[in-house]
């Protein structure tokens, strides 16, 4: 049987992009994905590339590695990605004072800027101008996600990777603790090499090896409509968003998540659209830090809930047809992605945790294949899932 170099499991962004990479290098590449119709946090995403928004050396320069990169990516990959950059706009609650919000932000790599309420619904003719206060804006890069996703797996296939499908598990390990492959419920490969690019069920898989790793998730959902002749002009989103406030809240105690039942914090609502170059929409976002993968969550109250927070900021889309959706996002304590190798089973990596994947995916995976490759590099090496040990 065939024994592969790597093999990554999960064909999101994360998984995707690493694959294309190590096959790139000359690695022979298989990319292992449970569904033929993935469901994914990358399906559901909004596909934002924030590349203004780097506050640390580390991510500043990841944040202009990125944007060079996607510049260039469609012809690298010979696949439309739907690469574009446009205003982001971002509401200020009319409660709140626009000079406050706007010092916030001045630590970025690209600083937004502060416009009235005026200027705002001139660049966004749908919003409301009652609910705001004024608004910040930048520019804003933004791609399709499951047609960069797909161009880089048919790439990869293209340079002699492989991709199946099959439900993962569980990791194929020897008793010297070395991993060796991945048992599918249809056959096993054997691999060198495993890279976990799983996401928001990383946490659980790890688990289930008895590895604990400082890696959470929080259910997002959105409602995503078909295309329409509503048409926006900017990316609305919320000027103090709420989610990274809720992650960094969740992480605080990590024992809390062993618990399959809990809800760490109370869920909340960014309220924010995105629209694709076909016309159709995203409306989001909720995210709620419920312990379980497999959480129940009432689908009506939450849509419900969704819609009239939209129709707060954009009255126009309150009504507009659009089917709700539910998938797990991954992120870490630090904001920082786990990257590396981990230390209970040789042969076994991480790729996964990436709190804005569209801007940092890319630069870091080429980095990532370059250094296991036998590159040195200062961030990778900061990156690695025994940070906290350290």
């Amino acid at each position: 049987m065939k024994t592969y170099d790597w093999i990554i499991i999960g064909a999101g962004i994360t998984g995707a992009a690493l694959a294309y990479e190590l096959t790139k290098i000359g690695f022979s590449v298989l990319l292992l994905e449970q569904d033929q119709i993935p469901q994914n946090a990358t399906c559901y995403s909004y596909g934002g590339i924030s590349f203004w928004s780097g506050k640390t050396a580390i991510t500043k320069q990841l944040c202009e590695e990125g944007i060079t990169h996607h510049r260039i990516l469609s012809q690298e990959l010979n696949a439309d990605t739907q690469f574009r950059e446009l205003d982001l706009l971002m509401t200020i609650p009319v409660d709140m004072n626009p000079e406050i919000m706007v010092k916030s932000y001045q630590e970025v790599l690209i600083p937004p800027r502060l416009i009235t309420i005026q200027e705002a619904c001139e660049l966004e003719p749908l919003l409301n101008p009652e609910v705001i206060s004024g608004a910040l804006t930048v520019k804003h890069g933004h791609v399709h996600p499951k047609k960069i996703t797909q161009a880089y797996i048919q790439a990869m296939v293209n340079l002699g990777g492989e991709i199946q499908f099959g439900q993962f598990l569980e990791l194929v390990t020897t008793s010297t603790k070395k991993c060796t492959g991945v048992k599918t419920n249809t056959t096993t490969f054997n691999s060198d090499n495993v890279v976990i690019c799983t996401g928001g069920i990383s946490r659980k898989l790890l688990k289930s090896m008895g590895i604990a790793a400082k890696i959470y998730f929080s259910h997002a959902e959105i409602i995503e409509t078909p295309p329409t002749d509503i048409q926006l002009h900017t990316l609305v989103s919320p000027a103090n968003l709420q989610r990274y406030e809720l992650e960094t809240e969740s992480t605080q105690i990590d024992e809390l998540w062993d618990n399959p039942n809990n809800e760490i914090v109370p869920p909340i609502l960014d309220a924010g659209v995105v629209q694709f170059l076909d016309g159709s929409l995203r409306l989001g976002q909720i995210s709620r830090t419920l312990t379980n993968p497999q959480g129940e969550i009432n689908s009506a109250a939450s849509e419900k809930w969704l819609r009239e927070s939209i129709k707060q900021i954009l009255p126009s889309l309150e009504n507009i047809p659009g089917t709700w959706h539910h998938c797990l996002v991954a992120f870490t304590q630090d904001k920082l992605p786990l990257i590396g190798a981990i230390s209970e089973f040789s042969g076994l990596h991480i790729f996964s945790g990436f709190n804005s994947p569209f801007i940092f995916v890319p630069p870091l995976a080429v980095r990532f294949a370059k250094f296991i490759s036998g590159h040195e590099d200062e961030i990778i090496k900061q990156m690695s899932p025994q940070r906290w040990h350290y």
